[in-house]
């Protein structure tokens, strides 16, 4: 009998191989974030360096308060735009401080998506490392035909949408040093932002969209 295509993706990644699944915005490619080998191999397979940080997927606002800290800034913008594409970065909790996603270990990108295979694959596994299945440089792919051309043998799961996801990825903002800051633009607006942001906090310049 064919076993559960989720249950498949959530054990391959638990077992810190590599799988792709669909987020609101792009595909994305994950494995467990509390394994360094295992997110070593995203990095190889995206032939991307570490100067960035992995984010991290979560299928609940409990879970996401395991992995990060939100004061009461994160705490609004959770509540607007989760589950949804607004990623925030957060100072690391105890629980998720040894994690090795990239360059940093004080803080941490993560938002809860607004799809049901992202949601089902996360409930599951519990929190994953998650970024967009391309290779560095390369626009994400939007089909599990240019998923499978792409990364082949190095994803051990590929659970794929019928039709083309958009290209879009998600709003990035950073609450992790001061002032909040967009650092990547997306579908969530600075204008949507600032109407929960305390009154009077204003974002920091935005850099171009990516």
């Amino acid at each position: 009998m064919n076993s559960d295509p989720v249950d498949e993706a959530a054990r391959a990644a638990l077992d810190g191989r590599l799988v792709v699944f669909p987020t609101d915005t792009v595909y994305g490619l994950a494995t467990r974030p509390d394994d360094p080998t295992a997110t070593a191999r995203i990095f190889d397979a995206k032939r991307r360096g570490r100067d960035l940080e992995l984010p991290v997927l979560v299928a609940t606002l409990a879970t996401a308060r395991e992995v990060a800290v939100l004061d009461d800034r994160a705490e609004r913008l959770a509540a607007a735009f989760w589950p949804g594409a607004l990623t925030l970065v957060l100072p690391r909790t105890e629980a998720s401080r040894a994690w090795d996603l990239g360059s940093g270990a004080s803080d941490v990108a993560v938002r809860i998506p607004a799809h049901p295979l992202a949601t089902a694959v996360l409930t599951v596994a519990g929190p994953l490392a998650v970024t967009s299945a391309n290779r560095s440089g390369e626009p994400p792919a939007t089909t599990c035909d240019r998923l499978r051309d792409t990364f082949g043998p190095l994803v051990d799961v590929f659970l794929c949408d019928e039709e083309p996801l958009g290209s879009t990825a998600s709003t990035v903002l950073d609450l992790a040093h001061g002032r909040p800051r967009v650092l990547r633009r997306g579908d969530v607006t600075s204008e949507a932002i600032e109407r929960f942001l305390p009154s009077g906090e204003a974002l920091l310049d935005s850099r171009p969209s990516s």
